[in-house]
């Protein structure tokens, strides 16, 4: 990479308390990006050693909430706790890179940022380095906000879509690279299943990965053109940091923030925007079928026996159980069993996208001491 290192930060968003579609192990004390899904390692965990492959450790930020600070600081202590920046309350990703934005810019005005999900599951580890270094060198211009666009296989209904200018393309590809660069027409949230399906067959849309890369001096000017009153408050928080004022400012500032997707405030209005087109392995682990699709022997992951889960008659199962419980399975196929030691699901192959419905249901009844 030719831009010097110790000029690139890395943003992981980790302060949402989604993620209940991954019920029982996601819960609101344990969201999704604080659980261990495959037996390697949490989400966050993955996501900072994924980042240290090309950023330092002192220049990677964590944004979360207190529950997830403390959770950070008992099973992360090397990481820095000052890198952990702490939101009193969840109020989208806007605010919470416009945080991050005021603690990097004054650390260090020269930055080139990388903001990415803190539940991002990558496969391919090389191929999301190389888009990486791709963004950095069209970051380095100062003109542009890169996102990363992602070849859908399928139409999806859980993902957000870039839709890209085939017609007003960047470039075919960058120089000395092979990663594809395009100019962003749209952004589309997730979609009906008809949508999806035009989405797919037009052939000029991606699937959104979350992923952007820009200069720090990009992201302040598109703040302060797109969103005024947000860029005050960023400022706001930039004057104290370091003095005694610092964590009251910041309490004060999102008393009275209203929640905005950082999609909707700035890409959408954004001056100039590029999509880099990559794929690495990406997915969204949004519910159970999701973890399905995944093959373990994409995944680095120690071998393991469990000796306590013995299956009879029984085929093509995915079964998570807690510690040492033995369970036992008889004559099922194509079944989902997720035991955690206070609760436990059993759905079908194909229908785990109906835990919402159990996730709304235990809230109606009043059992939200399991959510």
């Amino acid at each position: 990479m030719q831009f010097p290192v110790e000029h690139l930060y890395a943003v992981i968003m980790a302060g949402g308390t989604g993620g209940l579609m991954l019920w029982p192990c996601s819960r609101k004390k344990t969201p999704k990006q604080f659980i261990d899904v495959f037996g390697g390692g949490t989400m966050i965990e993955s996501a900072i050693a994924r980042m240290k492959e090309s950023v330092p450790l002192e220049n990677i930020y964590v944004v979360t909430n207190a529950q997830g600070e403390m959770m950070m600081r008992r099973s992360l202590p090397g990481f820095p706790a000052e890198n952990i920046l702490v939101e009193p309350v969840a109020r989208d990703t806007a605010p919470c890179i416009a945080l991050a934005t005021a603690y990097i810019s004054k650390k260090d005005p020269e930055a080139i940022m990388v903001a990415v999900p803190a539940d991002l599951l990558v496969l391919d580890k090389k191929s999301f380095g190389e888009i990486l270094n791709a963004g950095v060198a069209v970051a380095q211009d100062r003109k542009t906000i890169i996102t990363i666009g992602v070849t859908p296989d399928r139409p999806e209904t859980e993902y957000g879509y870039i839709q890209v200018d085939r017609l007003r393309a960047a470039e075919d590809c960058l120089p000395d690279s092979t990663v594809p660069m395009f100019t962003v027409r749209a952004f589309a949230e997730k979609p009906d299943s008809r949508t999806a399906q035009e989405f797919i067959d037009s052939g000029d849309f991606y699937w959104n990965s979350g992923v952007l890369i820009w200069h720090i001096d990009v992201i302040r000017r598109e703040f302060e053109r797109s969103m005024p009153d947000l860029y005050k408050d960023l400022q706001s928080i930039y004057d104290v940091i370091g003095t005694d004022r610092e964590r009251s400012v910041i309490e004060d500032v999102y008393s009275w923030l209203h929640p905005v997707s950082i999609a909707y405030g700035i890409m959408e209005k954004a001056e100039s925007v590029c999509m880099l087109a990559g794929d690495f392995g990406w997915t969204d682990l949004g519910n159970w079928d999701d973890v399905l699709k995944i093959d373990r022997r994409d995944i680095e992951l120690p071998e393991s026996v469990d000796f306590n889960l013995v299956q009879v008659g029984t085929a093509n199962n995915f079964v998570k159980k807690a510690g040492k419980k033995a369970v036992a399975i008889v004559g099922l196929e194509d079944i989902i069993v997720i035991d955690t030691e206070d609760a436990l699901l059993i759905c079908r192959k194909g229908q785990s996208q109906d835990v919402r419905k159990v996730i709304d249901i235990l809230r109606r009844e009043g059992f939200e001491d399991y959510l």
